[in-house]
């Protein structure tokens, strides 16, 4: 097994069990133990349980602030208006989409996502914001020019209100999905659900605003 192949199923591994079981719930014995390797190799290619979590996330961060750059770009130069749904259009096609494209599961970012939050990995905060903080800053300073007159707090509240529903959204949608088809005898594709969800982010963020 080469170094590459080693790395790779170490955190194909870490993938799967953070988002099932949390991130203090899985130990690294397990990790290794699925991924088929020893734990000295968790030592030697990431150094401690933290930096892999890390890596975990740099697998989904980087496609994802890539491919959001990418479309942010191509709408500015082709002279768009970048009012709030073109905006929440580019970060849930350009960034969330662009991830299954790239091989990487976007419900199960969204998982990871949500526990980032909830199981107080400052270190991964602190992480994400000195690795992709550029990015955040520039899609959040684009989106606070298209709601003028909405002060930082609120507008700092409604970005997170977004993105709750963002995260409860996607990272439940194959049982929203189940839930949709028994009760409404319907069912939605990713996209459709995407499309959804920028209306509805966009009536979230622009409350009361005056637009």
């Amino acid at each position: 097994m080469t170094q590459t192949d080693t790395v790779s199923r170490i955190l194909d591994a870490a993938e799967v069990l953070f988002a099932e079981r949390g991130f203090t719930e899985t130990s690294l014995r397990t990790i290794t133990s699925t991924a088929g390797v020893n734990l000295a190799a968790v030592n030697y290619h990431f150094g401690s349980k933290k930096e892999l979590i890390q890596a975990v996330f740099e697998r989904f961060l980087t496609p994802f602030t890539e491919t959001l750059a990418a479309e942010l770009d191509r709408r500015v130069a082709a002279g768009e208006a970048l009012e709030v749904e073109e905006l929440l259009d580019a970060l849930f096609r350009g960034g969330v989409a662009g991830l299954a494209a790239k091989g990487r599961d976007p419900q199960r970012f969204m998982r990871l996502l949500g526990m980032a939050y909830t199981q107080h990995q400052g270190h991964l905060r602190r992480y994400i914001v000195s690795r992709y903080g550029d990015s955040y800053r520039r899609f959040a300073g684009l989106l606070s020019r298209a709601l003028p007159g909405i002060d930082p707090v609120t507008f700092y509240w409604r970005l997170y209100f977004m993105l709750g529903a963002t995260i409860f959204t996607l990272s439940s949608f194959d049982a929203i999905d189940a839930i949709l088809r028994e009760d409404f005898d319907a069912q939605s594709s990713l996209p459709e659900t995407l499309d959804r969800l920028v209306l509805a982010a966009a009536a979230m963020l622009r409350a009361d605003s005056g637009d």
